[in-house]
């Protein structure tokens, strides 16, 4: 006689259904590792754009700004007084040597990587502070309208009343702290910006990477047969 079937006591688990992975909580439908990645991607777009137009306008401004009017004052002669005035580049000529450093490092960003791209940033970021250095202090630098007054009294030491200042360095000064900015934000996200292609970037060890192969020789033109010939090469293969 054969023995009566075993009733089972466990409970089996409910089978897997189908497609469905194990492990995977009830409502979690997997967004979540899919959008993660592009959070950092789109901070770093927004600190690129923001970066550029920081950098941008702070070298506009600092430029536009040792071109105009800093200090004017009164040349004092004997029969009375001429006026005169200078501009920032009379002042001073850092801050618009150092804008134009700073906007060449803002393209170089681009241009480079790791440790290069870090260097460039920092260099973006100096220029900015040289930029409001130079022009905070050229606010209260009054020997460029002293010089201009003795050349025009023809002698030297010559005095300047009613000396003002305009608004102008305070511009350049704050064109120079835009610089700033730019520079930090390249130092903190630029790790996360694209780079130039390397398309044409040279192999390791300076080899050039594969050629392409020559197209084949149209056979129905009697020139490039001829041509293929003259290379040492079978046109009808």
């Amino acid at each position: 006689m054969s023995a009566a079937p075993q009733s089972r006591t466990d409970a089996e688990p409910d089978a897997q259904p189908e497609g469905e992975p194990e492990g995977r909580p009830e409502g979690d439908s997997g967004a979540g590792p899919a959008t993660a990645p592009a959070r950092p991607a789109r901070s770093a777009m927004r600190s690129l754009a923001l970066a550029l137009l920081l950098g941008a306008s702070g070298a506009g401004l600092a430029l536009l700004a040792s071109g105009r009017t800093w200090a004017q004052g009164n040349a004092v002669l004997a029969q009375g007084e001429l006026p005169r005035t200078v501009t920032g580049a009379d002042v001073t000529g850092v801050p618009g040597a150092l804008a134009v450093v700073g906007l060449a490092a803002l393209v170089a960003v681009f241009a480079v990587r790791r440790a290069g791209r870090i260097a460039v940033a920092a260099l973006l970021a100096l220029s900015g502070l040289g930029v409001a250095v130079a022009a905070a202090l050229g606010n209260s630098d009054t020997s460029a309208l002293r010089e201009k007054a003795s050349d025009a009294v023809g002698m030297a030491g010559a005095d300047v009343h009613h000396v003002t200042h305009t608004v102008w360095p305070w511009v350049g000064a704050c064109g120079g702290l835009l610089l700033l900015l730019a520079g930090v934000l390249a130092l903190v996200f630029g790790r996360y910006w694209p780079a130039m292609s390397g398309r044409y970037e040279r192999t390791p060890g300076g080899a050039r990477g594969p050629r392409r192969a020559p197209a084949p020789p149209d056979l129905d033109r009697p020139e490039e047969i001829w041509k293929s010939l003259d290379r040492g090469e079978d046109p009808t293969r």
